[in-house]
Order: structure tokens, then sequence, then C-alpha cells
């Protein structure tokens, strides 16, 4: 049996957890979310916790058994406490701002960035250069901070660009006059 599979999750008091068929909704005090169990798995509500089980042993059942639990798990998560993450941008001139639903990034180019943010995508920006995503998909918040940080990703040699805020940047030395 799939070793996170087999894990019940276990559902605060503040989320609802409503399933139709296939589809599960959760709706907690961060947002709401939905999503289609994958083949072969189903679930059940028992009290305060969520089990999911699988019809089969193969492999396939079992990857999909440990995939759907690891998704419900993390859907119970956003709504309940939410996704964080944190980017810094390095270098000289490189800002951002949040301008109505867009954040407006300079990094050197000769035009700003805008990048649209997405619904329940939370962006605020402190110091000009500390961006912060928030949200309650797992999903949604790791591909914004994603597409922020391959406009402009860190180069070794200065090391200017969009990084993750523990991110490290390993610097190589430069050509050296002999």
């Amino acid at each position: 049996m799939s070793r996170i599979g087999k894990q019940p999750i276990a559902v605060p008091a503040s989320v609802k957890v409503n399933v139709k068929g296939t589809k599960v909704f959760v709706e907690g005090p961060k947002g709401k979310l939905d999503m289609e169990m994958p083949r072969r798995t189903s679930l059940k509500v028992e009290g305060a916790n969520i089990v999911v089980s699988r019809d089969g042993e193969d492999a396939e059942a079992k990857a999909l058994h440990g995939l759907s639990r690891a998704l419900l798990n993390n859907m119970v998560k956003g709504v309940s406490e939410g996704f964080v993450k944190k980017l810094e941008i390095q270098g000289v001139g490189f800002k951002a701002s949040v301008v109505g639903n867009n954040v407006s990034l300079s990094l050197g180019y000769s035009h700003p960035l805008n990048y649209p943010i997405p619904d329940q995508v939370k962006v605020t920006v402190e110091e000009n250069t500390k961006v912060t995503i928030e949200g309650p998909s797992k999903q949604s918040v790791g591909q914004v901070a994603a597409e922020i940080r391959a406009y402009y990703p860190p180069e070794p040699y200065k090391g200017k660009g969009v990084r993750y805020s523990d991110e490290k940047v390993i610097r190589k030395e430069g050509k050296t006059v002999q």
C-alpha cells in the first residue's frame, strides 16, 4: 500500500469538504478550491478526516493513490493556512511594484514588464525589491513565482536578477588579467 496514500488527512474545524461524484470542493477562510479526483481513486469523509482509497494493486493505481492524497492535503492546508513564496530582486535600478491587477517589474530592459496577477493570488511588494506571493493553491503560487523569476533569473557573475529568498546563487570568478 502507498505509504503516503494510506495516511488520513486531518480536516480543521474551519474547513468544509464536499464530494459530488468525482469532484471535491474544499472551502476555508483563505479561499475555495476544487479538484477532479484522478481515475482509480476515491475518497470518504469520516468525521474530521478524509481517507483516500484506490482500486487495484498495480503501480499506476498506487502512484495515483499517493498523488491524490498529496493534492487533497495541499488543498486542505491551502484553504486553512495558505501558501507563501518570497522573491528578492537584486541589481542596480531593479525594482517591482503592484499597479492595479499587475506586477510592474523594472529589470534593466528598455521597457517595464507587466505580469497579470491571477485570481486568488495576492502579491505584495516591500522596499521595491521584496516580492511576497500568497494564495490558497500551492500550484498557482509556485507558478506565479516561477514566471516572475523567469523574466530575469539570477546570473552567476554579478548575482543580478530575481531569486527566491532562500535561493543560494553560486558565483563564478570573472576573467583575470595576466
